[in-house]
């Protein structure tokens, strides 16, 4: 957890950008999103210079030129604000949109980074804030970032809003991800069910995530967000990256569109709060979930995709509105008896009904399922909390 000092000195930053006149919150968000990056590649390069000058060998791993010291951090926010405004705006950002190969989800998060700051005393004054912040480890660093997500307070257009975090962290305890996991979130928005799927691993699983083919499937091939905000995208990147996942598969895509039905039986573990009655692009739905569901409700072609997604074997755990359970429409009717007699229903945990105010009033519940393709629904565990 982090202190009240910490605290205020990340109410301080934001203060900072409100008085500036920037007062979207995902615009801050993103803007601070920018900042901090650019502040931890100055740690990776003081520590490719300390390991370098300790071994005697050839400085690697270090993000910047060594002839380029200008864009450093630790070299920039020590110059006059106009110097520093020009330095950022003209060297730091170009660099670091082209500074990794296109295929890595850091180039896709950072391909349409600008600096939206306005002028030079505003940006001398973020920069001096953001750096009494001590992003000393880890978990420090995951945890004030996800105090700042927890000021986005604005619902998006399409239906999203942000899942309260211990819920988030009861659903992936009560799923006890294993280090063979293939785990994706199609609606994963800051991907913070994902965040928590990483910090249960350092938790239940240390030694296999922290070696030869269980370091590599950790990295590169376990976790999987897709959403169609760009915001979203860069956010929900930077988390990842602040929680120490080094290649994320962390992209752009409408996860219900029918461009996108080449990965069905991939995924082991679904974790998802999908939109609730979001807007629909009803013509470019995939026909394979239409198929499933004739549907324009969201909540119930995300089931579909969920089931799609999922290998055989594979679990899922995903908020829904009640109107799932209740509904009485043939597509409702229709995915409930898939559920139960097509698959195996764990489990139906029934949410308080003001659990995702001030974003929505409706009353919601926890599914718990495992596709079997072959039934297998006996007992179901209800819990109403």
């Amino acid at each position: 957890m982090i202190t009240g000092e910490q605290k205020r000195k990340v109410d301080a930053v934001w203060d900072a950008f409100w008085t500036g006149g920037i007062s979207n919150p995902l615009e801050v968000m993103e803007q601070i999103t920018y900042l901090l990056f650019i502040r931890g590649l100055d740690d990776e390069q003081a520590n490719a210079l300390n390991k370098a000058n300790l071994t005697g060998r050839p400085i690697e791993g270090n993000p910047f030129p060594v002839d380029r010291d200008e864009l450093r951090w630790s070299v920039f926010k020590n110059l006059a604000p106009a110097e520093m405004f020009r330095v950022v705006d003209e060297e730091v950002f170009p660099f670091i949109k082209s500074m990794r190969d296109e295929e890595s989800t850091f180039s896709h998060f950072m391909k349409d980074a600008r600096l939206a700051i306005p002028n030079a005393a505003m940006l001398a004054r973020v920069v001096d804030r953001l750096d009494e912040l001590e992003m000393r480890d880890l978990d420090t660093k995951g945890d004030i970032y996800e105090y700042m997500l927890a000021k986005i307070a604005a619902a998006g257009q399409n239906g999203q809003f942000r899942t309260p975090r211990h819920i988030i962290k009861l659903m992936v305890d009560m799923m006890a991800p294993t280090p063979q996991d293939v785990i994706v979130d199609p609606a994963s928005g800051t991907c913070g069910f994902l965040v928590a799927a990483t910090e249960y691993m350092r938790e239940h699983h240390r030694a296999e995530i922290n070696s030869g083919a269980g370091f590599d499937h950790f990295h590169n091939r376990m976790f999987h967000g897709f959403d169609f905000d760009n915001t979203m995208l860069r956010i929900g990147s930077m988390n990842m990256l602040l929680h120490g996942v080094e290649n994320p598969d962390i992209r752009y895509r409408d996860s219900l569109a029918e461009a996108n039905t080449g990965d069905a039986d991939t995924y082991s573990l679904v974790l998802a709060n999908p939109p609730f009655s979001g807007s629909l692009d009803y013509e470019s739905t995939a026909k394979d979930l239409q198929a499933i569901v004739k549907t324009k409700k969201t909540e119930l072609l995300f089931v579909a995709l969920f089931l799609r997604l999922l290998k055989p074997g594979g679990r899922a755990a995903v908020i829904v509105p009640d109107g799932v359970l209740f509904g009485s429409t043939r597509a409702h009717k229709e995915l409930r008896r898939m559920l139960v007699d097509d698959h195996k229903l764990d489990a139906v945990v029934k949410l308080p009904s003001g659990v995702f105010k001030p974003y929505a009033g409706v009353s919601t519940a926890i599914l718990f399922f495992t596709k079997t393709n072959s039934g297998g629904t006996d007992h179901v565990w209800f819990y109403d909390v």
